[in-house]
């Protein structure tokens, strides 16, 4: 039990600031390169529309 007591109180992992942290850089890169990154899916999902008739041949 008294293992299960440390476990509980250890400190090691990461924390919410660390976390928000992460997801405000991840959410300005995004809006950042808003365009480059919907160009890039546009021209993939051409691609797999465009290509997708050699499936079913």
């Amino acid at each position: 039990m008294g293992n299960f007591r440390g476990f509980l109180r250890e400190e090691d992992g990461m924390g919410v600031v660390e976390v928000i942290l992460i997801i405000v850089i991840l959410i300005s890169l995004a809006i950042l390169f808003k365009t480059q990154i919907t160009s890039l899916v546009n021209k993939i999902l051409n691609k797999i529309s465009s290509q997708a008739g050699k499936v079913y041949n």
